[in-house]
């Protein structure tokens, strides 16, 4: 529960967010000169911008002041900037609270694209946890639910796909965060009436690219891309190296957005969802939800540069 005091100090946090915001925005992409990046999802055509926001670790926090201060300029700054896709999971502790926590704080409530994962088993677990998820993160209706890491995905699909006929829920998917699995990840894309499909790709672990991209194009499944900096391991790389002069021609000003850049350029994926609790890499991250997308000839020089660095 926030105390009054907290709501106070969160009021103030989302403030000084919008102040380092339009400090920051000296970038077009937060000045609007850039467009904003979408991607439709297959089974519906809604689109989405492509740049959403992951709270594994990253949300998992107390609920102290200090926390919430700075969770909500990471949000506000991540809304300012067209975001509405927000993904957390039960699996991720104290995470999903904290979204709630400071979307209820919040003096006027955003555009969200809210999704979560189940992660039990059984049937009947499984419900309860939805529902818990739906109270912790204060959202009435889910607009994705995903089964995490395929955890007893025959029940928890069964069950997700009545809630969607049902209304309870507006899209249904399933996810893995460690990359193993993929033979029965890809049986299960294959087979079921899915959404969405979430799991790793980046510049450096381009897996993906063999059968989960084109299977989900070939299926009409939205793709959720999780480790999009391979937790961190692709800045180890770059780290005093200058930006090569093809970032500009991308609207790219950091190694972050080059990166980002480099996943947007697969026709197959549909959003990012990196993860921060740090403002200033929240900024940075939005900028690639603007401008322009790698073209093929553009990819295959991205992938050379980063594999001399």
């Amino acid at each position: 529960m926030i105390k009054r005091r907290h709501i106070l100090q969160i009021s103030a946090g989302l403030l000084a967010g919008q102040s380092l915001g339009l400090r920051a925005g000296e970038s077009p992409a937060m000045n609007g000169e850039l467009k904003l990046i979408q991607r439709p999802v297959p089974s519906t055509g809604e689109l989405l911008p492509v740049m959403g926001m992951g709270t594994s670790r990253t949300f998992d926090t107390a609920a102290d002041a200090e926390s919430l201060a700075n969770l909500t300029q990471v949000l506000q700054a991540f809304f300012s900037a067209g975001g509405t896709v927000i993904d957390s999971s039960p699996m991720y502790g104290n995470a999903e609270s904290r979204v709630g926590d400071v979307l209820r704080a919040m003096p006027e409530q955003p555009k969200l694209f809210a999704a979560t994962k189940v992660w039990t088993t059984g049937r009947q677990q499984g419900i309860a946890q939805m529902e818990e998820s739906a109270r912790r993160m204060n959202v009435e209706r889910f607009d994705l639910i995903a089964v995490h890491n395929l955890q007893d995905w025959k029940t928890h699909l069964d069950t997700l796909k009545t809630w969607k006929a049902e209304g309870k829920v507006r899209y249904i998917g399933i996810t893995t965060s460690h990359g193993r699995d993929h033979e029965e990840f890809l049986k299960v894309m294959r087979s079921e009436p899915l959404d969405f499909a979430q799991f790793s790709y980046n510049i450096e672990d381009r897996t993906a690219e063999r059968e989960l991209l084109p299977v989900a194009a070939e299926r009409g499944i939205a793709t959720m891309i999780n480790r999009p900096y391979q937790r961190g391991a692709l800045f180890s790389k770059s780290r005093g190296q200058e930006l090569p002069a093809l970032a500009a021609e991308l609207d790219c000003s950091s190694w972050g957005q080059f990166y980002l850049k480099f996943i947007l350029a697969h026709p197959a994926v549909t959003c990012i969802i990196p993860a921060t609790a740090s403002l200033n890499h929240m900024v940075d991250n939005m900028r690639a939800n603007f401008g322009r997308v790698p073209d093929e000839q553009q990819r295959a020089e991205m992938l050379r540069l980063f594999e001399q660095l």
